[in-house]
């Protein structure tokens, strides 16, 4: 973990790891072109794209306590999955959330490409979640999800080597600002306590404006009931290419 002290502290509940394999010729383009350093993660010669869908609570910053309509707010992540300077990380398209001021915050504190949506998270009555998100932000593409799913098994642990382990234990994020520069976020939790999902999407569009093709479903799917996380401030990634 950084030295310094984490900056953020924030709880992810009722999240679903929808993941599709996918051809690397198709995501490596769309990561920075300036950064030779930073290389698409595959597993087996094969690339993966994640949707995760979930909520975020008791969202806030280090010695502040959570605000009240402030810091409870669903999320959506498209994600893959990648290296810089041989450590493993998280790079996201965009993340969809309920909440402005969040967005604002994390575009221009942590470079990332959060946008405005409207959104929904929904518990169902049966231990499942209704989850519905359209994304609001000026400019920002098209982007729909509708879909409902739930645990369908016990909890487990991912083992290490496992393709569990690999799509979800991964402790940092990367982020390009506009200048091109690379910043690495580090986070912190325990590991994921994952169950087996299932899951019916009523639509998916999320992808379209980023010019790859349209999602079928899912190769694999994952549910988490909560984990608590803490976060450090970005820092900028100085590798040599």
């Amino acid at each position: 973990m950084p030295r310094a002290p984490w900056v953020m502290a924030m709880t992810w509940e009722d999240l679903l790891f929808a993941h599709w394999e996918v051809d690397p010729s198709l995501l490596a383009p769309l990561l920075p072109v300036t950064r030779p350093e930073l290389r698409l993660d595959t597993r087996d010669g094969r690339a993966w794209l994640g949707l995760v869908p979930f909520r975020m609570s008791g969202v806030r910053p280090r010695g502040v306590p959570a605000l009240p309509g402030v810091s409870r707010f669903p999320e959506l992540n498209l994600r893959t999955y990648v290296t810089a300077g041989g450590k493993p990380g998280v790079w996201f398209f965009s993340l969809d959330a309920a909440n402005r001021l969040a967005v604002r915050v994390a575009r221009s504190t942590f470079h990332l490409p959060y946008f405005d949506a409207a959104m929904s998270c929904d518990d169902d009555g049966d231990g499942g979640i209704r989850y519905a998100s359209r994304r609001t932000h000026r400019g920002g593409g098209t982007a729909l999800l509708q879909a409902a799913y739930r645990p369908t098994g016990e909890p487990f642990r991912a083992t290490e080597g496992s393709l569990e382990h690999w799509l979800t234990e991964r402790y940092c994020l990367y982020a390009a600002d506009r200048a091109g520069h690379l910043f690495r976020g580090e986070i912190q939790h325990r590991p994921w306590p994952l169950q087996p999902a299932g899951a019916t999407f009523e639509r998916i569009d999320m992808t379209d404006w980023l010019g790859l093709p349209g999602l079928g479903m899912p190769a694999h799917l994952l549910f988490a009931r909560r984990l608590d996380v803490v976060a450090w401030a970005t820092a900028r990634v100085r590798v040599d290419g």
